[in-house]
C-alpha cells in the first residue's frame, strides 16, 4: 500500500461519506448529490518555513470548496490541500 506525505504547508484529507438520503426521506442520485466541505486529517507535511503545522492527523475539518486537489491512492480518493485551506477544526 503506497503512503501520501504531502510537502511543506500541505496536508492530505479523507473527504466525509455523502448523505445519499435528505432528513425528510428523498433519496439524492449521484449528480445531486453536493461533496461535503468536511473531512478527516490523514497526514500533515512539515509546514511553512518557518511554521509548524497546525492540525494533527485525525482530526475532523472544514475545507473551502475550491481549495482542493483530488487524487487517488489504492483505489481511494484523497485530497491534497494546503493548510492554508482548512477553515476550523471540527470538535
Amino acid at each position: 500500500m503506497s503512503k501520501l506525505q504531502p510537502l511543506a504547508g500541505y496536508v492530505v484529507v479523507k473527504r466525509e461519506e455523502e448523505a445519499s438520503q435528505t432528513s425528510s426521506g428523498i433519496y439524492l442520485t449521484d449528480s445531486a448529490k453536493e461533496k461535503p466541505q468536511r473531512g478527516e486529517v490523514m497526514a500533515v507535511g512539515a509546514g511553512k518555513e518557518g511554521k509548524n503545522p497546525q492540525v494533527i492527523v485525525g482530526q475532523k475539518v472544514l475545507f473551502k470548496k475550491y481549495g482542493p486537489t483530488e487524487v487517488e491512492m489504492d483505489g481511494k480518493e484523497m485530497l491534497l490541500l494546503e493548510e492554508d485551506d482548512i477553515l476550523a477544526i471540527i470538535g
